[in-house]
């Protein structure tokens, strides 16, 4: 089972994984009162000089490259950077209860019946990081990687030593040594490394907890200020054990499968 994005960020969100803000939207006027809560977004003749927050409102379906797609309304992109509210509204008029079709789509597309807005990251720096179910040790295996922001099989493909590996013993857990290594791996600054540690423990206590069979974030980010956050994340889940998670289980949208 899979679920949406802004799914995937109040499960985290629950386990201390630290996430730009944000909120559904099923309507256009939704998005508008979202937009307004996120708060100092400025309308056409706002204040000068008054504080500018720049968001996000994402298409939520389940499937990759919406930025890059494009619905059957010509409207082109599924991800757009909005300044107000009115902006907001607009975007997501465009995009509620209409088709996006992306790489990995057919060519039907998807239907999409909510948006995220959310807050707009400054990246300073994208990372890789998931969390597998590896079938033959039957154990946790973190894959990462310092080339985020792209399709792990394409860095596999061009720069497999890039690609970072961490088997986790299932009965110990992921270990704080493991943390501090992975964030050192990964390049992290003295400054980011015990947030990025946090943040790698609060994936895996997700992973487990959740009986996930895949945790992906791609990517983690550093913003210019200095956060360490999961922007966008994916998760698979056993459907074997979605009995012990009937809050999880009400999260799959039918109309998706």
């Amino acid at each position: 089972m899979n679920i949406h994005e802004y799914q995937a960020r109040e499960l985290l969100q629950r386990f201390g994984v630290a996430t730009p803000r944000g909120k559904v939207a099923s309507t256009p006027e939704e998005a508008e009162q979202v937009a307004r809560e996120l708060g100092d977004v400025a309308e056409p003749g706002y204040p000068p000089g008054a504080k500018r927050v720049d968001l996000v409102v994402k298409a939520q379906i389940h499937a990759g490259g919406r930025g890059k797609g494009t619905f059957t309304n010509g409207f082109k992109g599924g991800v757009h950077v909005c300044k107000s509210p009115s902006e907001a509204r607009e975007l997501a008029a465009k995009m509620l209860g209409q088709t996006l079709v992306t790489h990995q789509t057919a060519p039907a597309g998807r239907v999409v019946n909510k948006v995220l807005v959310t807050e707009s990251a400054d990246i300073a720096r994208e990372i890789y990081f998931a969390i597998l179910l590896d079938r033959a040790s039957a154990a946790p295996l973190i894959v990462a990687s310092t080339e985020g922001g792209v399709e792990i099989e394409t860095v596999a493909a061009n720069s497999p030593e890039k690609i970072i590996r961490e088997r986790v013993d299932p009965l110990a857990g992921l270990q704080a040594f493991q943390t501090r290594k992975l964030a050192k791996q990964l390049k992290f600054e003295l400054p980011q490394s015990k947030a990025a540690a946090k943040l790698f423990d609060g994936l895996y206590r997700t992973f487990i907890a959740c009986d996930c069979s895949m945790v992906e974030v791609n990517p983690l980010v550093v913003t210019t200020k200095g956060e360490v956050l999961a922007l966008d994340a994916k998760f698979n889940f056993d459907d074997n054990a979605l009995y012990r998670h009937p809050e999880i289980a009400a999260m799959r949208d039918i109309a998706e499968e």
